[in-house]
């Protein structure tokens, strides 16, 4: 299931029918199932409050996270996050960071600018430039020990103070 950088909300549903969608349509699960699962989403995303809320009622964050939870709904082996946090201002980021890091045993695939997210988080990291991959490491050497001038010329523009994780 993938994340996008913009929620992509279907404007003429509330939360709960928006996360409900493809597991009826797509997935061809029995309404009140499907209602059930997207309320459980919504709860795990903090948004239990927010059910019955349209996008334009939402702020940039809770539309994400409606997003995440709509992704979490069809269970999928692999979630993509295309920088999820992009759209967002800067307030708001934290709150849909904190809820993917609580996202527990689930493979993640996630495009991001945010660093200290990406440590705090990541079990490998892959450092792309121009679509090319110019190391891919575990986190730990990726940002103590990186190999690639390029990505040594990267994290010399940040303060070790930076990563303070």
């Amino acid at each position: 299931a993938m994340v996008f950088q913009h929620h992509n909300l279907f404007i003429n549903k509330n939360a709960i029918e928006n996360v409900a969608e493809a597991l009826i349509v797509v997935k061809k699960m029995p309404k009140k199932q499907a209602f059930e699962l997207a309320y459980e989403k919504l709860e795990l995303v903090g948004l239990k409050d927010k059910l019955y809320s349209y996008a334009f009622e939402l702020s940039g964050g809770q539309a994400q996270r409606v997003g995440i939870a709509r992704a979490l709904a069809v269970n999928p082996s692999l979630m993509l996050f295309d920088e999820p946090t992009s759209a967002l201002d800067a307030e708001l980021v934290g709150e849909v960071l904190e809820v993917i890091k609580n996202i527990k045993d689930q493979s993640m695939l996630i495009v991001t600018h945010e660093l200290n997210f990406a440590k705090s988080v990541a079990d490998e990291i892959v450092f792309m430039s121009e679509g090319e991959i110019l190391e891919q490491s575990l986190t730990q050497d990726f940002f103590k020990k990186p190999k690639h001038p390029r990505v040594k010329q990267f994290l010399a523009r940040f303060d070790n103070e930076d990563f303070c994780i």
